[in-house]
């Protein structure tokens, strides 16, 4: 079991005129990596451990809380002010607050559609995209299953046991075999209940909040070199997701992540996408 009770470090800090939680792993005179969460998910779901091997690998990780998640700023549940162009603002805002011009971008699910629009519009930005379980923007097939935390009936985001059970529930809805079990799930989704401001603000207002202009008919433009990693089991962005993602930027590069869900990398695979990350975040060129 990963080692997850070592301090991390964690600053509040001003971005686009609210307050963003931010934590970084490793040394800043090194590549940045900002990692990027899904909808609906606190930084607490990118592993202190994973984000340490990512950093021994000659990395400055950063990651942070979304607005909404988190301590990160929080809005009146089902009324979020912003757009996904603002939170795309807010992942350039985390790396103007950190001192970092340029970075490696590293996003999953909603976080890989905020990094391919920041691509699209900031190119001068990204040195490298890492998208994972995700989709085009918008998605190139309907959503085949819901998202996290869109469960028809939710639990009461306002008693602990509950929220806490509910996140492990759907944590484990959407993974696979590889998803890890639940006392350490349980952990996680207690660590994210005792930091969050507003449990129903947290797990609605992404989902409601309204979107950008579409980046699809744009992705032809994405000079960035690209590395698709997508579990053969997501049950909400299956394996055709990916491949018109792959197919509509160019120099893209699918790697398969046999046996995972729509999920945050379970440490079964971490070897995998730490090495493919690290490879990726290494290359200079656009890749053939």
């Amino acid at each position: 079991m990963p080692d997850n009770d070592r301090v991390v470090t964690e600053t509040m800090m001003p971005v686009n005129g609210i307050e963003l939680c931010v934590s970084t792993f490793g040394e800043p005179v090194e590549p940045a990596l900002l990692l990027i969460a899904g909808a609906a998910s606190s930084m607490d779901w990118w592993d202190d451990e994973f984000c340490r091997r990512l950093a021994a690998g000659g990395r400055f990780v950063i990651r942070y809380d979304h607005r909404d998640t988190g301590r990160s700023t929080s809005f009146p549940a089902g009324d979020p002010p912003y757009s996904d162009v603002d939170l795309a603002h807010d992942a350039l805002g985390v790396l103007d607050a950190v001192g970092v011009h340029r970075a490696h971008l590293v996003g999953l699910s909603m976080g890989g559609m905020l990094a391919q629009r920041i691509a699209v519009e900031r190119p001068h930005r990204v040195l490298s995209l890492t998208l994972m379980s995700t989709s085009t923007v918008p998605p190139a097939y309907p959503i085949d299953g819901p998202p996290a935390g869109a469960d028809q009936q939710q639990p009461d985001w306002t008693d602990r046991r509950s929220a806490v059970d509910g996140l492990v529930a759907d944590t484990r809805r959407l993974g696979g075999p590889f998803t890890a079990d639940i006392p350490h799930l349980r952990r996680v989704a207690e660590r994210v209940y005792d930091r969050t401001q507003d449990m129903a603000a947290s797990q609605t207002n992404h989902y409601g909040c309204a979107g950008g202009p579409p980046v699809r008919d744009r992705l032809c433009e994405i000079t960035a070199p690209t590395l698709i990693l997508q579990g053969t089991l997501d049950p909400v962005f299956p394996p055709r997701h990916a491949e018109a993602l792959c197919a509509e930027i160019p120099g893209a590069r699918l790697v398969w992540l046999d046996g995972v869900g729509h999920e945050f990398p379970p440490t079964a695979v971490w070897s995998q996408v730490i090495d493919e990350i690290t490879g990726q975040t290494g290359r200079r060129t656009q890749p053939a």
